[in-house]
Order: structure tokens, then C-alpha cells, then sequence
């Protein structure tokens, strides 16, 4: 949970700079905040990495428990797939909020190369196909 707090933490803080960079309330140095931007996406990154890891070792270790349950018939198999169960569903939980919060924070770094860029509008809409 820790890392899940760090990162919606971090995604706020986010949000705010690009909110105030956006409407030209900011005079921070805004390549110091996209080299900041850059280093928490690898770290965020890395931790997606790992949890993808984790949780497709518990997946797989859930299809095999359950495959022991099929061929053993016995009882007390049944337990092994619900434990294991038990631990998988916050392993997909926690992946599927780090996957969602990385990809916000690649759209959140292409608004800060917007800001940065200065480009035309007409331009933004061609490369990033929104307004």
C-alpha cells in the first residue's frame, strides 16, 4: 500500500505543476520538473516490472494448485487454490493500479513537452490527437 500512496501522492503533485504551467501561473524550471517527471516513471516503472512478475508466478502458481485439486480429488486440496486465491487478488489489484497511474504519467509528461514546446495548437492536435 505504501507504493500505492507514493504514487497517487506523486500523480496529485503532478497534476497541480502541469495545472499551473497550463494556465501560465508556474515559473518553475520546467526541464528540472520533466527530468523529475522522467526519474519517477523509470522508478514506477521497475515496480510494474516486478509486480507483473509477482503476479503472473501467482497465476501460474493458482492454475497449478488448481490442476492438483482436478487430478488428487482429495478434500484438502481444495484449500491450496483458495490461499492461493487469497493472495492473487491483491497481486492484480495492486498491478492493475500501478499500470493505470504509469500510463497517466506518460500523458501527464506529454502535456509537460506541450507546455515546454510551446508549439501551435494546430500542431499539438496533429501529434497528440487531442485539443
Amino acid at each position: 500500500m505504501i507504493v500505492e500512496q507514493r504514487i497517487l501522492a506523486y500523480h496529485r503533485y503532478m497534476e497541480e505543476q502541469i495545472e499551473k504551467l497550463e494556465h501560465g501561473d508556474s515559473v518553475c524550471d520546467v526541464e528540472r520538473l520533466k527530468q523529475e517527471h522522467l526519474t519517477q516513471i523509470g522508478f514506477f516503472q521497475h515496480e510494474r516490472l516486478i509486480h507483473l512478475i509477482v503476479t503472473v508466478l501467482f497465476a501460474l502458481l493458482e492454475a497449478l494448485s488448481v490442476m492438483i485439486v482436478l487430478i488428487s480429488g482429495e478434500v484438502f486440496s481444495v484449500l491450496l487454490p483458495f490461499a492461493v486465491l487469497v493472495l492473487l487478488l491483491p497481486y492484480i489489484r495492486h498491478y492493475y493500479i500501478l499500470e493505470n497511474e504509469v500510463q497517466y504519467m506518460y500523458r501527464q509528461y506529454d502535456r509537460l513537452n506541450r507546455c515546454h514546446a510551446g508549439s501551435s495548437t494546430a500542431e499539438k492536435e496533429q501529434f497528440f490527437g487531442e485539443k
